[in-house]
């Protein structure tokens, strides 16, 4: 499978984790892969002081959106600005990615907000969820996002029962 080459593509900034991180994400989902590794050379090392021959760069590819990992440094970090939202169809799906994300040493979060081992942030949310709070139904969205607001990961089942009204 070739990168698809996109205009607007989403730089992950790491300290030395870059391939690691690309090989973690790829490992996920399923139409994935890992493209082209570039490394440091031996030019420049007086600005980004990484070893020659070390990762610099790696290209991955998780469900057609096109990724960039950068082993930059220590001096920029993630943080809750900035998520990746993972759009799923089943229940299923959610416990997947959301088990998948958390693993050796993730953390959960709030209404479907994750960080990754990595600290990256992730929202897994049901397609659903789009749906039911763009309906119209006005006291229906309002049990949606009081169901909402009391999960970590989310229950597409809990989302359906609170849409229509049912205990």
């Amino acid at each position: 499978m070739s990168i698809v080459r996109q205009k607007i593509v989403p730089c992950l900034w790491f300290d030395t984790q870059a391939e690691e991180a690309a090989n973690f994400y790829v490992g996920i989902f399923q139409n994935a892969c890992v493209g082209r590794v570039s490394r440091f050379p031996d030019a420049g090392q007086e600005v980004h002081g990484k070893p020659a021959g070390s990762v610099m760069v790696v290209e991955f590819e998780l469900d057609g959106q096109a990724f960039i990992a950068l082993n930059g440094g220590p001096q920029f970090t993630f943080d809750e600005a900035i998520s990746l939202q993972v759009m799923c169809e089943t229940q299923s799906e959610i416990d997947h990615h959301w088990n998948a994300l958390i693993a050796d040493g993730g953390q959960e979060g709030p209404c479907g907000w994750l960080k990754d081992k990595f600290h990256l942030s992730w929202q897994i949310v049901p397609t659903i969820v789009t749906g039911m709070m763009t309906s119209g139904n006005m006291e229906g969205a309002k049990r949606v996002m009081n169901a909402f607001m009391t999960m970590k990961k989310l229950d597409i089942a809990k989302l359906e029962q609170a849409y229509a009204g049912e205990p």
